[in-house]
């Protein structure tokens, strides 16, 4: 296992000037074998060989149709000096210069019919309608479509931008005005490639609403409410910079893994292909049992016996589990779950979804509540799908538990309460607070809040920032959310003061217009670069407690072949650093990292029972296809900053 802190933005030095032409053009050679240009995703060779000639490379990029607009070769034309890493993560990684002296310019690209449509400076007729989009044009080396897949970071100090364009570049502008101008059409070009619409004021309130405005210029938002929200709170001994993360044991997973559902009690589980894998907890982690509850399980005669389910959700004190099956590969949605008991190994039943008589569909189940899994009368859970949000009941409808039968006659749940919406809402994912309020993520970014008393309506409905949910998580207080897109987490803090002077939730009511602005947490340019191929964001989790006044520590994400951890009350920390010089919404970069061999398929901290005296947080459990380790935190070892 490897383990790092995120990386610093090493200061590009200008000694890097002093390599001699030859070497910096076998550098840049060694990299040309691997770079395509990623605008359009065509896969053509960026650059070439040293002995091609100027003429050819102008050849290739005019048969690109790449168009040079006039004002990009006259005397206002804009330069930066380009730089390249080249070594990834390697000890002989370095910065070498790419260009001197590159021209740059923010274009209009990708117009009708493929073909190429550039226009210089940001003029557009800002409707979005012909699918044209803005791209940063740096030399003849980078066109990069501006989105948040660049993982663009900015160094205000060193008048730097690093980004992410089928390699790592960083651009060194000359003046902090020109670097200032280049932030600000960075921001106003990602907002019309995100919703279509020019960077205007009134389209920023049409996005966001005159109550999000904070979200669209936060340099006018409230932050005082994060404070107030923190001052409350319970206090611990945050992760220290020279405390590393140590892996307790690593053991095979006995097959593909699907998920990872960890206990509060006695045991977790992996299902994964053979079925679902028995571990048991202890304050180092999870180790397995060697039990094994296969799927195939012929008695029982269950459609869902013939599919592999890829989500486990335990209930009734974690003596039962249900089992959540796609109806095929690649479409979440399901019919119905089957319910395993965990104490005799055996797999029950099968439950239908249905409403009114007819058969519905769920992309999602989970809890009543953080904690109601410990409950062993526990009956009714929630369910979601595109456009419903529901509580089912195994009861039936005098209220008495189904008699389960053969599993032919397989039970229907009881659609308890819940609300199909009829507009397109695109739910995608939920979780529960401790007392049973929901937050859900959507598609087109929206995160809204139902309280527990009623799931027809959000009490409040969080603008978003374009990209979609992929996953939500909420601390057991209901005071934060955090949001999962492709690219980065989003971190909501919920609390208002009413007309009355209270501080609430929005889960309990309608925010007012001093919402504060979200909070993003991001990777560095190198190590997005470095986390693999599938070097998205998913399941970003809290750390897990289920009592009152006790407060999560940490948040934890998966991208590719990387477990990221962030330090909670660091992040909440107005004051931290990372936000000094920043513009635009305030950015973490602070975490540490679990490096893995292969993609990871879900990072999860242990619930807060199995934190011991002399560590800042329970077990971190990190599962992969074919294995899965326990990792804890400890002070005993120094650790070597990336830089």
């Amino acid at each position: 296992m490897g383990t790092s802190h995120s990386r610093e933005g090493a200061d590009l030095s200008d000694s890097d000037d002093y390599h001699s032409e030859t070497e910096d053009r076998d550098e840049e050679e060694e990299y040309e074998d691997v770079h395509y240009d990623a605008v359009e995703r065509q896969e053509t060779p960026q650059t070439t060989s040293s002995n091609r000639t100027i003429d050819e490379i102008d050849t290739k990029l005019k048969s690109l149709k790449l168009k040079y607009g006039d004002a990009a070769q006259g005397s206002g034309e804009r330069r930066v000096k380009l730089y390249l890493h080249l070594g990834g993560n390697s000890p002989k990684a370095k910065w070498i210069v790419s260009e001197k002296s590159a021209p740059y310019a923010f274009v209009k690209s990708g117009g009708r019919g493929g073909e190429d449509d550039e226009d210089e400076g940001g003029s557009s007729s800002g409707g979005g309608k012909n699918n044209s989009f803005w791209i940063l044009r740096v030399g003849a080396k980078v066109r990069a479509r501006v989105s948040t897949e660049m993982q663009l970071k900015m160094f205000a100090d060193q008048r730097r931008v690093d980004f992410v364009d089928s390699g790592v570049w960083a651009l060194r502008f000359s003046a902090d005005e020109e670097f200032r101008r280049f932030v600000n059409e960075y921001h106003d070009c990602l907002f019309e490639n995100v919703y279509g619409l020019k960077a205007t004021e009134e389209n920023k309130v049409k996005v966001y609403g005159k109550e999000f405005i904070g979200w669209a210029k936060p340099e006018t938002a409230d932050d005082s409410m994060w404070e107030d929200a923190d001052a409350g709170e319970e206090k611990f001994t945050p992760l220290r910079a020279n405390q590393d993360l140590m892996e307790e044991f690593e053991e095979a997973a006995n097959g593909g893994v699907h998920s990872l559902t960890l206990g509060a009690l006695d045991n977790s589980f992996l299902v994964n292909d053979l079925g679902v894998q028995v571990y048991r907890n202890n304050q180092k982690g999870i180790h397995g049992k060697g039990i094994c509850v296969s799927f195939d399980d012929r008695n029982s005669g269950s459609r869902l016996a013939k599919s592999t389910p890829k989500k486990g959700m335990l209930m009734r004190a974690e003596t039962n589990m249900m089992l959540m099956s796609p109806m095929k590969d690649g479409n979440p949605h399901s019919t119905g779950i089957k319910q395993l008991d965990i104490e005799t190994g055996k797999i029950v039943t099968e439950w239908k979804f249905e409403k009114d008589g007819t058969e519905i569909t769920m992309r999602d189940i989970t809890n009543d509540n953080k904690g109601s899994q410990l409950d062993p009368s526990e009956s009714t859970f929630l369910g979601l799908d595109d456009n419903r949000l529901c509580q089912w009941d195994m009861r039936d409808k005098s209220g008495i538990v189904q008699n389960i039968g053969k599993a032919s006659d397989s039970p229907v749940l009881q659609w308890s309460e819940g609300h199909q919406f009829s507009r397109g809402t695109n739910f995608q994912c939920f979780a529960s607070t401790g007392d049973g309020s929901i937050v859900v993520g959507s598609l087109d970014g929206k995160i809204r809040l139902y309280s527990r008393r009623s799931l027809r309506q959000a009490k409040t409905a969080f603008p978003g920032l374009g990209s979609p949910i992929t996953h939500v998580d909420v601390t057991y207080d209901g005071k934060w959310v955090l949001g999962t897109t492709d690219t980065y987490l989003i971190l909501i803090c919920t609390l208002f003061t009413d007309k009355d002077g209270k501080t609430k939730t929005g889960f309990g009511g309608r925010m007012g217009n001093k919402i504060p602005a979200p909070r993003l947490l991001k990777l560095m340019p190198l190590d997005s670069h470095s986390a693999g191929s599938n070097n998205k964001f998913h399941g970003g989790h809290f750390s897990w407690v289920t009592e009152n006044g006790r407060q999560e520590r940490h948040i934890v994400a998966t991208v590719g072949k990387f477990s990221v951890i962030w330090d909670f009350q660091q992040v909440k920390n107005s004051g931290h650093h990372c936000y000094k010089n920043q513009q635009g919404l305030k950015s973490c970069y602070c975490y540490k990292i679990v490096l893995k061999d292969e993609s990871i398929v879900e990072s999860r901290f242990m619930h807060d029972n199995y934190a011991f005296s002399n560590s800042p947080e329970a077990p971190l459990v990190v599962a992969t296809p074919m294995k899965v380790s326990s990792i804890s935190l400890s002070g005993s070892k120094q650790q070597r900053s990336r830089g």
